[in-house]
């Protein structure tokens, strides 16, 4: 019986430094060395500074930036230590009250966009943390935006067609925009 005992400690003990030490080192080891920027949180950087990451929305309210989609998350928006959904489903009030809220928000912004309101401008993703809107969103957004910024239609578009992802491997996911890394481009873009 101790034979047995001894044996399943010496066990424990061998796997715990196997599966507890041995692997998270060589698998954060190979991430390094074989994915460095997906490993260290996808950050972009400016001026050597890290300003944010393409895996993490940030709040954009100025008029002359693209939105991006609500967050859930609290005490403030995009917080990565509370990431979560809102979890309102269709039928809630509260939900219905959030959305019509943020569409008169927009409109307040730009009061001569009569298009629909694309819907992952007033819904927040599952993680409360979507860096990312639809092509739909960024074009219902560009006329704004060009105004504000005194640019014209069309080198807002232009910028938004460059910053558009297609899908993983030509058939995974939908068309999306990074809105940090296409606000950035526009404020390159008057920079010059």
């Amino acid at each position: 019986m101790s034979r047995l005992i001894r044996n399943a400690i010496s066990m424990l003990l061998v796997m715990t430094v196997i599966t507890g030490l041995v692997y998270p080192l060589v698998a954060t080891g190979l991430a390094q060395v074989l994915f460095p920027h997906q490993a260290n949180g996808s950050l972009i950087m400016r001026d050597g500074k890290p300003i944010g990451s393409e895996l993490i929305g940030q709040s954009f309210d100025d008029p002359k930036y693209f939105w991006g989609r609500p967050s859930a998350t609290a005490p403030q928006p995009y917080n990565g230590t509370a990431s979560n959904g809102s979890n309102q489903g269709p039928t809630n009030p509260a939900l219905h009250d959030a959305v019509k809220q943020r569409i008169d928000a927009l409109h307040a912004a730009d009061p001569g966009n009569n298009a629909l309101v694309p819907a992952d401008l007033v819904t927040a993703s599952g993680s409360g943390l979507d860096p990312e809107i639809s092509p739909a969103a960024a074009q219902y957004q560009i006329a704004r935006v060009a105004r504000v910024r005194k640019l014209s239609v069309d080198q807002v578009q232009q910028l938004v067609a460059q910053n558009t992802q297609g899908r993983q491997l030509g058939l995974l996911g939908e068309p999306r925009v990074n809105v940090l890394q296409l606000n950035l481009a526009l404020d390159q873009l008057q920079a010059r």
